[in-house]
């Protein structure tokens, strides 16, 4: 099967934030990188790695999730992505929630391997989430519950936040 890259050009090109590096995780907004994710069991299967980001609509589009290795994953398939919807924060600690996902079936998720996110790479995470495909007519792929990044942030940042990142201010060390 034939992958359709993510046109950079559509504005979509989605890069790791580490990868960003005059660009920062705002203040008031967590950041969620080494937070435990658990699933529907309330199980431990991963923790945040990377957040995948888009730049130009400074939204943050993707959870890069390292999987347990207790797991017992071959070392080159531990990674997954999990839209930002998908997720939700734990109103009080630092983990991650993924309802769609258990300890057990996030072992036939797909895994991500660090190379450019397809169109039907993204289509087959919505599919394993049990969320909706978009159609591709053309309309806006991201405008969807699977990528609503205000609802995964929720209760733990301000709501006159605009995003999750920013762009650094001048003179402004990136933090180790």
């Amino acid at each position: 099967m034939e992958t359709t890259p993510v046109p950079s050009a559509a504005g979509m090109h989605l890069v790791r934030l580490r990868d960003l590096h005059d660009f920062e995780v705002a203040d008031g907004s967590p950041d969620v990188r080494g937070w435990a994710v658990r699933g529907a069991d309330g199980k431990r299967f991963g923790d945040v790695y990377e957040l995948i980001v888009e730049p130009d609509a400074m939204k943050v589009r993707y959870l890069d999730v390292e999987l347990d290795g207790g797991l017992h994953i071959n070392k080159n398939e531990r990674h997954i992505l999990i839209p930002i919807g998908a997720a939700a924060l734990d109103d009080d600690g630092d983990n991650v929630f993924v309802p769609a996902l258990t300890s057990e079936s996030v072992l036939n998720y797909p895994p991500y391997l660090e190379i450019n996110i397809s169109r039907d790479y993204e289509e087959a995470m919505l599919r394993a989430l049990n969320l909706p495909v978009p159609v591709r007519d053309g309309s806006p792929f991201y405008e969807q519950p699977g990528y609503n990044e205000d609802a995964f942030y929720n209760r733990r940042r301000p709501a006159e936040l605009p995003s999750s990142f920013r762009r650094r201010e001048e003179g402004r060390e990136p933090l180790a």
